[in-house]
């Protein structure tokens, strides 16, 4: 599992060590994202790098640190089909379905050919139907205040209720 150097012609990402990523033991994974790291920093314009990196910390769990990468990976290529579309998974993993739709939506505008354009379209689906379905969780817009001071109310009137009873 050895990281390949940048050739002339471009950058050549790592190889992935797995297919399934059930199978791969947190020592491996651990070790292919020191390798990744290590590559970063050395190409620090790289988005399909921190791309990598980004996925690879996901499937760690280190949420914070993936986020981290794929945003970086965004900035650093804004056109990049790949790092959106990554950025926009994350977020929909998350369960984040607003931003993840709007990530996903800018996704579609960089496709560069029907696969890709296939895969942003299910993912886009996909997050429609979650949000359909009330998976997302609601955004609380509306003050609590009234609602509060009613609960308030109740409660000393169900205490006077007791007390004086």
């Amino acid at each position: 599992m050895e990281l390949q150097v940048a050739q002339p012609t471009g950058l050549r990402l790592p190889p992935v060590p797995w297919r399934d990523p059930h199978t791969v033991s947190p020592a491996d994974l651990a070790q292919y994202i020191r390798q990744l790291e290590l590559a970063c920093e050395q190409n620090p314009r790289s988005a399909d790098l921190r791309t990598c990196l980004g996925m690879a910390h996901a499937m760690n769990y280190d949420v914070y640190q993936s986020m981290d990468a794929l945003e970086l990976a965004v900035q650093l290529e804004p056109d990049n089909f790949w790092a959106q579309l990554k950025y926009a998974e994350l977020h929909y993993r998350l369960r984040a379905l607003i931003v993840a739709e709007q990530e996903t939506l800018k996704a579609i505008d960089l496709a560069g050919n029907a696969w890709e354009l296939s895969l942003a379209r299910k993912m886009l689906q996909e997050i429609r139907r979650l949000g359909r379905d009330g998976t997302q969780k609601p955004e609380w817009t509306k003050p609590l205040r009234r609602p509060a001071l009613v609960l308030m109310g109740m409660m000393v009137i169900f205490s006077l209720m007791v007390a004086f009873r």
